[in-house]
């Protein structure tokens, strides 16, 4: 019943983005929110009493790694000797495996890219400032909605410490740059224009547009 829910949702979500209805967009996402979060905890109920079941492999699916890690561990650690072999089994011990390299506590992976200038600049030469590292694209419309918000936070703790590392999946340099000038993103900027091939995005395992990582003054991810 859940997911009948977020595919007429995701209907209405996609209309809204068409004709660029903010307010009606951020209502239905949030209503898309609260049904998932719900669906969610049921999944999470499942896998707590049945780590070691293949169901669990299908289930475990339906969360997002990047907030669901440790189920992710769970079931892999659960099925470990009953699913060793099995192709589902590998593809997901592959991805816990790529994630421990993302999780909450490891050093963010340096990314070396050029800006608009031509110059490369490393993540790693924002150390100690709070950084967001912000994959998206100007062709991404829920990048484009979400702009402004970042806009916002960038002004309100830019001079408290705080720095943005944006990473475009991009194609055409025009139209990243357009982007950047026309949303007044006055931060640090680096693409290797390869859209979906971006090294940054590969590295940090971005399959969906925009992402986020927070990293601290070390460079850990928070």
């Amino acid at each position: 019943a859940s997911y009948k829910s977020l595919d007429s949702i995701r209907k209405v979500l996609q209309q809204f983005q068409a004709s660029g209805n903010v307010q009606g967009y951020q209502a239905a996402y949030q209503q898309q929110f609260a049904i998932s979060m719900n669906a969610q905890e049921i999944i999470k109920g499942f896998i707590d009493e049945n780590p070691a079941s293949m169901a669990s492999l299908a289930a475990v699916q339906n969360l997002n790694p990047d907030q669901d890690f440790n189920y992710y561990q769970k079931v892999a650690e659960g099925l470990a000797n009953s699913a060793a072999g099995s192709s589902y089994y590998e593809d997901l011990k592959a991805k816990v495996d790529a994630y421990k390299k993302l999780a909450v506590g490891s050093e963010a992976p340096d990314i070396a890219l050029e800006n608009p200038n031509g110059e490369v600049v490393k993540l790693s030469s924002l150390r100690g400032n709070v950084v967001l590292i912000d994959f998206w694209a100007s062709w991404c419309k829920p990048c484009r909605m979400e702009n402004p918000n970042v806009v916002r936070m960038y002004k309100q703790y830019n001079l408290k410490g705080f720095e943005i590392y944006g990473v475009s999946l991009d194609k055409s340099r025009d139209a990243w740059l357009k982007a950047i000038e026309q949303d007044g993103l006055t931060w640090t900027h680096v693409s290797d224009l390869q859209f979906w091939q971006s090294a940054g995005a590969k590295l940090y395992n971005v399959t969906a547009i925009p992402k986020t990582f927070l990293i601290d003054k070390d460079g850990t991810i928070i």
